[in-house]
């Protein structure tokens, strides 16, 4: 990362609830709240040598290093409350309660099979075993760094789907996760694709989530973590979060600030939230408390 006073402060994630606002339309939710709506709005693209892109138009230091806890405990596999808080991730509590899981087979605090970790980590085959596609992408890489096949999707349809016939065995249909990594030159690139963002509250976490794991890694596998680039299908501002968002479009952008990482890990699987660590040049704007969060 080049130095802070060097770095120019990036509009990107402010530019995107703008043009939400501008060319979305109001859409009815499953959530019972009404959001505005745009499909395949201008993708971000965060290099990262102008800092890590954790967002300064509101404070998340509170909870940035939960998205990298959440994020890891999925590529290791993890489906439930239990797992997600021994990595340090306690917010999925809502989305896990006796009443959700029961409704879909499912163990209080599981996920579910259709969830991300169980896609990442134990992806199932047709001959009964799993697939690890997070080791596979390790190892392809290190074999056939050039190949345009470094992809990784959190999508199993037969637990996701939904209607008659058909059983649902996931809480949460997978988000974001579809994952495009690609060597040009030495450096690596981590395309991240999301199939609904709730750009308010959610996208901040997986932007800060998918750049720790681009930097764990570009590290493990010798290479330079160049950009993140972030697509979204449906993108989205909940109606009763547009007051919170023209309070961030009212403050001036601030630079990135520094993220640095614990390089004495080298198994991508072993990287914890813990080994990330915020620099004092993070200066955001006032967080901006009980944004809603749609359930």
């Amino acid at each position: 990362m080049i130095p802070y006073a060097d770095r120019k402060p990036d509009t990107q994630y402010r530019d995107l609830l703008q043009f939400i606002l501008d060319h979305g339309e109001v859409t009815e939710t499953q959530q019972e709240t009404d959001a505005i709506t745009f499909i395949a709005p201008p993708s971000l693209h965060f290099n990262l040598n102008n800092g890590f892109p954790l967002i300064t138009e509101r404070d998340i230091s509170s909870f940035w290093k939960q998205a990298i806890g959440e994020i890891f405990c999925f590529v290791n596999g993890g489906r439930t409350l239990s797992t997600l808080e021994k990595f340090g991730c306690k917010w999925w509590s809502p989305w896990a309660t006796e009443a959700k899981c029961s409704k879909r087979g499912l163990m209080t605090g599981d996920l579910g099979p259709g969830s991300y970790g169980p896609a990442f980590h134990d992806f199932p085959m047709v001959d009964g075993g799993t697939f690890n596609q997070w080791q596979h992408i390790v190892e392809q890489i290190t074999e056939y760094p050039h190949l345009r096949t470094h992809f990784v999707s959190p999508w199993i349809p037969q637990y996701v789907g939904r209607g008659k016939g058909k059983a649902q065995k996931v809480v949460v249909a997978p988000c974001h996760g579809w994952v495009h990594v690609r060597v040009i030159n030495g450096k690596l690139i981590l395309h991240m694709f999301q199939r609904s963002a709730d750009v308010t509250v959610g996208d901040p976490a997986n932007i800060a989530q998918y750049a720790a794991l681009l930097m764990a890694l570009a590290h493990v596998l010798g290479l330079k973590a160049h950009q993140l680039v972030v697509s979204f299908s449906d993108a989205h501002i909940y109606v009763n979060q547009v007051d919170a968002v023209k309070k961030m479009l009212s403050r001036e952008p601030r630079r990135f600030p520094t993220v640095t990482m614990d390089t004495s890990v080298t198994n991508l699987f072993d990287f914890r939230k813990e080994h990330f660590v915020l620099g004092d040049d993070y200066h955001p704007h006032p967080a901006i408390k009980e944004i809603p969060v749609a359930i």
